[in-house]
């Protein structure tokens, strides 16, 4: 990416990444010199995973197929914000993934928070605040 495409930006998480584009022209260069990068060295895309998302915002608000994406147990999506002012408006901003978040359900309702009725309020805040400081 560097050396054939300097100026755009990138985040790489192992074999993820995301690629920052200015325009759809840009990302669908770019994704064809990627996928003939890719065949030269006998590595293939995966097609679900591989697609331009429109980052959907108050400033940006053109049409596009797919203004949404999951990364890293994150979704994007245009969300309401307020700014400074009190002011709502649409930003694109990440929160938890609905599967992320299914799995963290899951995950307290294994502690079976019932069966501790017993302990004090801080002792119960002592043995879940590490789970929950690591979600936030």
């Amino acid at each position: 990416m560097r050396r054939n495409h300097p100026d755009i930006q990138f985040e790489r998480y192992a074999d993820d990444v995301i690629c920052h584009c200015s325009s759809r022209r840009e990302a669908q260069a770019l994704n064809e010199s990627q996928q003939a990068r890719f065949s030269a060295c006998n590595f293939t895309l995966h097609p679900e995973k591989t697609h331009v998302v429109y980052c959907k915002d108050s400033n940006r608000c053109g049409p596009f197929e797919v203004i949404q994406f999951e990364f890293l147990g994150f979704a994007f999506r245009p969300r309401c914000a307020k700014n400074r002012w009190g002011k709502l408006f649409t930003n694109f901003v990440p929160a938890a993934s609905p599967l992320s978040l299914k799995k963290m359900r899951e995950h307290i309702r294994g502690w079976r928070l019932r069966h501790h009725a017993y302990l004090s309020l801080e002792e119960v805040a002592r043995m879940l605040n590490p789970f929950l400081r690591g979600w936030w």
